[in-house]
């Protein structure tokens, strides 16, 4: 059988399937039901220094190529953290914390705190789409996203994954990142838009924009997975879109070491986590791939 284990962004996967943050993370028992899926690593949702509420309803709408959702980050802040972690660590998983803040300490405060709860990595949320002053509009600034992976890098000892949205910057950003001490990315988030009811003639959101995920967005996750996997070659985790074994065989073929399932989570049910394994596990077997190390940026040796 084809060997799916995986070395990324320093650390050691048993195969390349995880959860994308924020999807099904808005409690512990979500976080749980997601690690008993089968996923190779758990990603928790984005926690910030202190609480932060949801934006109004409705917060998430559903279409037929994808969701449309504005949460605004909420969650419990570090002392939820701390919480959630002593209940999550009896999964026995690696556990990738997901970061966020307005301001480089504020990521370095939370990721001091994922590590002395026992995170095996922190991803930084330098893409959020819909949250001021936060996320993406770090992500779209190269010398402020260094900003912030140096200050988490020079806190914590376990790696550092930035997470990047699409933007006109977007590969800058990633050199940035990596040369500030990142071990990984995490390509993409969702994509910002926005739907207008045509009756109230108002946004359908309570928020106004939001994030785009879904299969509308996974061409745009390929593109932004090969371009920067061409120009850089760092590990990647790919993410945008993916509800199939096909979805996560094409980003891993354009350079994705490792695969996070967001949306495919809710749209699938979580034994898409078990499927996109096997398909994964079948194709390399049918093209001939040995390990999945042989399979990744194969695209750009074709």
């Amino acid at each position: 059988m084809p060997d799916l284990s995986v070395d990324v962004a320093g650390l050691r996967l048993n195969h390349p399937v995880l959860n994308a943050s924020g999807v099904m993370g808005e409690s512990v028992d979500g976080l749980l039901a997601i690690g008993r899926s089968g996923v190779s690593a758990l990603v928790t949702k984005s926690y910030t220094p202190s609480p932060r509420e949801p934006y109004p309803m409705p917060r998430v709408v559903h279409m037929e190529y994808g969701s449309l959702n504005s949460v605004g980050l909420a969650n419990p802040g570090v002392n939820g953290l701390r919480e959630h972690m002593r209940v999550l660590r009896q999964l026995g998983l690696p556990i990738i914390v997901s970061v966020a803040g307005s301001r480089p300490d504020d990521f370095a405060r939370v990721a001091a705190v994922a590590e002395e709860e026992g995170a095996a990595a922190v991803e930084l949320n330098l893409s959020c789409p819909h949250v001021e002053k936060m996320g993406l509009d770090i992500g779209m600034d190269p010398e402020l996203s260094a900003e912030v992976v140096r200050a988490v890098a020079s806190t914590v000892r376990i790696p550092v994954i930035a997470k990047l949205g699409v933007s006109d910057r977007m590969l800058e950003t990633a050199s940035s990142a990596l040369s500030a001490g990142a071990k990984g990315l995490t390509l993409i988030n969702t994509v910002r838009a926005l739907r207008l009811n045509i009756y109230t003639m108002r946004p359908v959101l309570g928020h106004g924009i939001g994030g785009l995920s879904g299969p509308a967005i996974h061409p745009i996750a390929v593109r932004a997975v090969y371009e920067v996997y061409r120009e850089l070659r760092p590990d990647i985790f790919g993410a945008g879109g993916i509800e199939t074994w096909e979805d996560a065989v094409e980003l891993i073929l354009a350079g994705a070491k490792a695969v996070q399932i967001g949306s495919g989570l809710v749209r699938r049910g979580l034994q898409v986590v078990a499927e996109v394994k096997r398909g994964i596990e079948e194709y390399m077997s049918y093209m001939g791939f040995k390990r999945l190390d042989e399979m990744v940026g194969a695209a750009l040796r074709a």
